[in-house]
């Protein structure tokens, strides 16, 4: 299976809101919501694609001809590249009932885990979805970070226990899903954290926490006070609300502001290995991608993640070998130009 030949059979069984469209930049499905658009206008996650677009790349091929190194170490683990599948919940919901949320998270955290690098797996209203995601996760060792939605503090201290059971190496919080339309006034409630509640939290686990839906210096200030030991700059893929900036946008000075204290992981409208670099060159230490891993399941199981990891692992490659860098730490801001 080729990258072309994936997103053919994806738009087979997408449903209707999701058009597996060649570059997934937020243009077509817009607010589709049912559906994978954003809040709004749908403004957010096309500024996401667009500002990463407008930064170009130093070309620099005046160095050594050796081969490249794109492996990437956090928390103990080493990966194969410094790229993550990011958090989708409700995929029946928002896509077609090809998969649920447990068939998904089944599929995905696998094929991520055997092809070089981890998955986040979602949350829901239906517990199940907790339980089976920690159980792939244990499936694979551990590598996986479950992704905890703001429920009230009981609620999140009963789903805490299932993720220490699944051994994973990191957890996360995607505090921005407070924004979302449809967790709003559901059981159990979910909302906005304060930096005590954050604290408490991080302190009912016995791995790194994440702290997801960080877009402001001061947002990640409260993060490490909370501490949290990396933290996501997201706008949850302009879900959560419009008008926002994109993540590219802020990114920069939320690295200055943190400096090296925390790691720093960034999503938002990167959709190929060039974009990732763009991010590592920004100061990331790694990036999650989400909707076009909807895409690769839908259209290929594992070997469509299999297929789409590739894509992006050697699209990077190509990008440091052509800029002249041969590890991750040779990538700096002087190699981009915005």
């Amino acid at each position: 299976m080729n990258y072309n030949d994936m997103l053919k059979e994806a738009r087979t069984c997408m449903g209707d809101h999701c058009k597996a469209c060649n570059i997934c930049n937020g243009i077509v499905c817009k607010n589709a919501i049912p559906g994978p658009g954003a809040k709004g206008v749908g403004d957010t996650a096309i500024r996401n694609y667009q500002k990463w677009q407008e930064i170009r790349l130093n070309m620099d091929t005046i160095h050594e001809n050796r081969p490249v190194d794109t492996s990437f170490e956090i928390f103990g683990k080493k990966f194969k590249y410094p790229f993550f599948a990011g958090p989708v919940g409700a995929v029946d919901f928002h896509y077609s009932d090809k998969y649920d949320d447990l068939s998904y998270n089944n599929i995905l955290v696998k094929a991520c885990a055997e092809n070089g690098i981890a998955a986040f797996t979602g949350d829901g209203i239906n517990p199940k979805i907790m339980e089976y995601a920690a159980d792939a996760i244990k499936a694979v060792e551990g590598i996986g970070v479950p992704t905890v939605k703001p429920w009230n503090l009981e609620t999140v201290h009963e789903k805490m226990r299932l993720v220490n059971k699944s051994d994973a190496f990191a957890v996360a919080m995607d505090i921005d899903a407070a924004g979302l339309p449809f967790l709003k006034n559901m059981t159990p409630p979910a909302g906005s954290k304060t930096v005590e509640e954050l604290r408490e939290i991080s302190k009912m686990i016995k791995v790194p926490f994440i702290i997801k839906g960080i877009m402001t210096v001061k947002g990640a200030l409260k993060a490490k006070e909370a501490g949290a030991s990396a933290i996501v700059v997201s706008n949850h893929g302009g879900r959560v609300l419009d008008q926002c900036p994109a993540t590219a946008e802020v990114l920069e000075e939320i690295v200055d502001a943190v400096g090296g204290s925390m790691k720093i992981f960034v999503d938002g409208g990167i959709r190929s290995g060039t974009d990732i670099f763009k991010a590592l060159a920004m100061g990331a230490d790694a990036v999650l991608i989400a909707r076009p891993f909807v895409t690769a399941v839908y259209g290929g199981g594992e070997e469509g993640v299999k297929c789409y990891i590739e894509k992006l692992g050697a699209e990077l490659a190509d990008t440091m070998e052509m800029c002249g860098a041969f590890t991750l730490d040779d990538i700096t801001r002087d190699m981009i130009r915005k």
